[in-house]
């Protein structure tokens, strides 16, 4: 039997953007406690400039300040989910400090896969793909 992916306006299309959301929010507090259960263990991001990311790497470099989100404001968040698995992707606007330099404001397109484990989703890979003002 062929199950097919949720709907995009289902409820639990809603609850992985609204987790989607309090990620966002967490990382641009820096907020580490709160970032931590939302990443599976083996979370790895890989940035706009190709560089892979643990979940260590990533959670440290924000809690040291190497990484600071200034802005992170996503647009609309289109899910795919079946089961226990789901793929976001979504367009967001962001403005970063990395190692002490601002990045001025750019857009970037996110693309992250979630697991449903222990009762809640988390994003496992991460992608960020910059958006070319071409484009």
């Amino acid at each position: 039997m062929t199950t097919h992916a949720t709907d995009t306006d289902s409820p639990q299309a809603e609850h992985i953007r609204n987790t989607e959301r309090a990620r966002l929010r967490a990382l641009v507090e820096g907020d580490i406690a709160q970032a931590e259960p939302l990443h599976a263990p083996e979370f790895q991001l890989i940035t706009p400039i190709g560089m892979p990311l643990s979940k260590g790497e990533y959670l440290g470099a924000i809690q040291s300040g190497q990484i600071q989100y200034l802005m992170w404001e996503p647009g609309a968040i289109a899910v795919r989910q079946q089961n226990d698995h789901a793929v976001i992707r979504y367009r967001a606007r962001l403005e970063i400090v990395f190692a002490g330099h601002r990045v001025a404001p750019a857009d970037y397109w996110h693309t992250d896969t979630y697991e449903h484990r222990e009762g809640r989703w988390m994003v496992v890979w991460s992608q960020a793909t910059a958006i070319s003002e071409m484009a």
